[in-house]
């Protein structure tokens, strides 16, 4: 159903009955009412016994009226004769039109408190309903606000998430960074030209491309015997024993040494990355050689400081 194929409008429709079944019950409830027989109405009069008066004492006895002066006889006789020596005008009565008699009191009061009621029962119904319609509002604003909130919520999360991901990264990066100056670097170049490896005064890896990224030589055809290519940062080897040379076997064995201050190699793991022949005694002769190998003593070191040694075997023609 499309009139109520969101959650928005679903809610709309609910609150919309229930705003209309508390009108219905409002006007069930609290109606218009009357009373049968209806109450009497009408304008209460003060009580008296005479037409006119003064005063503001009630009394509830009849007051008698002053005594008249006494007529004399004669004077009355006269009177009369008067009236009756004097001729009779014919009086033309004139039809005189009855005034519409006017309306009860009893009728407009009843009438005017029967709207009144019925006008206080609108303004409240009225009342009642923008009440409904106010509530309505208020409710789709806090559902508004804690949707905004919840978005807010979810934006902190995803940059607090960013922020510990770049600073694992940093981290990360920092720790590579002490493993390359711990090991002499990749990149840490002899001349002062930038970044690079040579013995000139000019920027530049120098050597052959297909020579041995970690070998001390620069010329040459790149083919060597079975010495070692010693890399242990600004240090230097002083005691470099060949390995025992005794299988028919030829290839590079790339050796992980762990040195300590005084220069000695404390452990030895032959076979990392970069060795071409895996054979087992070309390993073990490397690891011998290796673990006899001597480094010049640095107190500034660290007290394990990792390196390499390359031992290039051959086989004699």
């Amino acid at each position: 159903m499309q009139l109520l194929d969101t959650t928005y409008k679903r809610k709309s429709a609910v609150f919309t009955m229930i705003i209309m079944a508390f009108i219905l019950f409002v006007i069930f409830t609290f109606g218009l009412k009357y009373l049968d027989p209806p109450d009497e109405y009408g304008i209460a009069v003060n009580f008296g016994t005479t037409n006119v008066g003064s005063g503001s004492n009630q009394s509830n006895e009849a007051m008698q009226t002053p005594p008249q002066e006494e007529v004399v006889e004669e004077e009355v006789q006269e009177e009369v004769q008067e009236q009756i020596d004097e001729p009779v005008e014919e009086i033309e009565t004139v039809p005189t039109e009855t005034a519409p008699a006017p309306a009860k009191a009893e009728d407009v009061i009843t009438q005017d408190n029967a709207e009144t009621i019925k006008i206080n029962k609108q303004k409240e119904a009225k009342r009642k309903a923008e009440e409904a319609k106010r509530k309505v509002e208020e409710a789709k604003r806090r559902q508004a606000e804690k949707q905004r909130l919840e978005r807010l919520k979810a934006e902190r999360i995803r940059k607090e998430k960013a922020a510990a991901e770049a600073k694992k990264r940093a981290e990360q990066q920092a720790k590579k960074a002490k493993l390359d100056a711990m090991m002499g670097g990749l990149n840490s170049g002899k001349g002062n030209g930038g970044s690079g490896d040579g013995d000139d005064n000019k920027s530049g890896d120098k050597g052959s491309p297909d020579g041995d990224p970690n070998a001390q030589g620069y010329y040459g055809s790149g083919s060597g015997g079975s010495g070692g290519n010693y890399r242990l940062g600004n240090r230097n080897a002083v005691s470099t024993p060949k390995p025992v040379y005794d299988c028919n076997e030829q290839g590079r064995v790339v050796v992980s040494i762990s040195v300590n201050k005084s220069g000695k190699v404390i452990g030895a793991n032959p076979g990392v990355k970069g060795t071409t022949n895996a054979a087992p005694c070309l390993l073990k002769r490397a690891k011998e050689a290796a673990l006899r190998t001597k480094f010049n003593s640095d107190n500034n070191a660290p007290a394990k400081q990792v390196g390499t040694i390359i031992y290039n075997f051959t086989l004699s023609n």
